[in-house]
């Protein structure tokens, strides 16, 4: 499967952004789809990860109740719906997949196998 991040861009604190995953190839409903995000100087962090059905989702918690993962398996694509944007927030944002997803392990990079390239999200205070 291969992976496309879109939506990134600058916002002001307090704004919106939604980003999407878009996916090629069959099988995407067997895929969990995560996000994560690298600040300049940081390294990559787990943001949320949602599972193939769509049943169970994770989120860090500097996120948790701004921002909101989704999915359409019928469109192959996975959202990343981002309100109430801080100026931490900044970073870039990569999507990753894979069809092991076991959920203990749903933040560790390692256990993604695809990647998409990153969509860079900017929050101006």
């Amino acid at each position: 499967v291969q992976l496309q991040a879109f939506g990134g861009g600058l916002e002001q604190v307090g704004g919106s952004l939604r980003l999407a995953c878009q996916a090629s190839g069959s099988g995407f409903s067997d895929y969990g789809v995560a996000w994560f995000r690298q600040a300049p100087g940081k390294e990559r962090e787990f943001v949320s990860v949602i599972r193939k059905d769509g049943g169970s989702t994770d989120y860090v918690d500097s996120v948790k109740g701004r921002f909101t993962i989704s999915r359409d398996n019928a469109k192959n694509t996975v959202s990343l719906q981002m309100n109430n944007l801080k100026p931490e927030d900044t970073a870039v944002y990569s999507c990753a997949a894979t069809n092991a997803l076991s959920w203990i392990r749903r933040r560790i990079q390692k256990v993604y196998d695809y990647w998409g390239q990153g969509t860079q999200v900017t929050v101006s205070s």
